[in-house]
């Protein structure tokens, strides 16, 4: 009996940690609809973030579509090279979905850096 009481109360803790997770989210990311591709803790469209904050933070080697760092940024930094995948969309570092442009005028780019630096720091946590 004590083995599935722990058991169940382990779950409903793992289930309130995965949603503070998604909750943790920020509010520009839902206004600008990032949450419709992207999540925090796992793949849904596009990558979770944690995995790129992982990678592009040096802690995984290559993108799932396979991609070195030097590959998928053509050397450029990485807060650099998000700001201008995130602004002008694109496909190709984390497999064959296409991510639309969310910027093409230049007028949210203090808002897209704010969240890049938000995704660059799951990593470092």
């Amino acid at each position: 009996m004590k083995t599935i009481f722990t058991s169940m109360f382990a779950t409903t803790l793992l289930m309130f940690a995965g949603n503070a997770l998604a909750m943790d989210m920020p509010e520009a990311a839902k206004k600008n609809r990032c949450a419709a591709c992207h999540a925090i803790d796992k793949k849904i469209i596009g990558p979770a973030w944690m995995d790129v904050s992982k990678f592009y933070n040096g802690k995984i080697e290559k993108t799932a579509a396979g991609k070195t760092l030097k590959e998928a940024t053509g050397d450029k930094a990485p807060a650099d090279w998000l700001l201008i995948k995130v602004s002008n969309g694109g496909t190709g570092n984390w497999g064959t979905g296409i991510m639309e442009p969310n910027d093409p005028t230049g007028k949210k780019q203090d808002e897209i850096k704010r969240l890049i630096q938000f995704v660059l720091g799951l990593a470092k946590q």
